[in-house]
C-alpha cells in the first residue's frame, strides 16, 4: 500500500473528546449563531492585520523614498530631489494622520469594540468558551469524516 493513507495516516481520532464542549442546554441555533459572530470577528482580526501591513508597507515605502532621493542628490540631482522631499517626506496618508494614528484609530473605535462584543456573546452564551462551532465541527470530521453529497 503506497497511498496517502499509507504515507500520512488516518485524520480520523473517534475516540477524543470534543475540544471545547458546549454548555449543558445549549441548542444548535445558540452554537451557530455565538459560531458566526465570532467567524466575523475573525474577519476583522485579519482586516486588522491588513491595516498593520498597511502601516508597516506606507513606512518601508518612505524610508525606501528618503533612501532614493539621497541617491538622486549623489547623482547631481539635488533640486528635484529637494522638491519631492518637500511634497512628500513625511506626508499625512489621509488629511493630519499617519498610519500609525489610523491603526490606533481603527484598534480604538473599532477593534476593541467588536472585540468585546466577541468575548460579551461567549460570555453569555457558552461559559467564555471560544469556537464552540469549530470544536464541534472537528469532533464530527474526526468521528465519521465527510458525507458524500445526495
Amino acid at each position: 500500500m503506497s497511498g496517502p493513507l499509507a504515507r500520512f495516516g488516518s485524520a480520523r481520532r473517534p475516540d477524543r473528546p470534543v475540544v471545547h464542549p458546549r454548555p449543558a442546554g445549549t441548542d444548535d441555533a445558540t452554537v451557530d449563531a455565538v459560531g458566526k459572530v465570532s467567524a466575523a470577528f475573525e474577519v476583522v482580526e485579519n482586516a486588522r492585520g491588513f491595516l498593520y501591513g498597511f502601516h508597516r508597507m506606507s513606512g518601508e515605502a518612505d524610508l525606501a523614498l528618503q533612501e532614493a532621493l539621497a541617491a538622486l542628490r549623489a547623482a547631481g540631482h539635488d533640486e528635484l530631489a529637494a522638491e519631492i522631499d518637500e511634497v512628500l517626506v513625511g506626508r499625512d496618508v489621509v488629511p493630519g494622520m499617519w498610519t500609525f494614528q489610523l491603526v490606533e484609530a481603527y484598534d480604538e473605535h473599532y477593534y476593541q469594540v467588536f472585540r468585546a462584543v466577541d468575548a460579551l456573546v461567549r460570555d453569555r452564551l457558552s461559559d467564555g468558551r471560544p469556537h464552540v462551532f469549530e470544536a464541534e465541527m472537528k469532533h464530527r470530521e474526526q468521528r465519521s469524516g465527510s458525507q458524500p453529497a445526495d
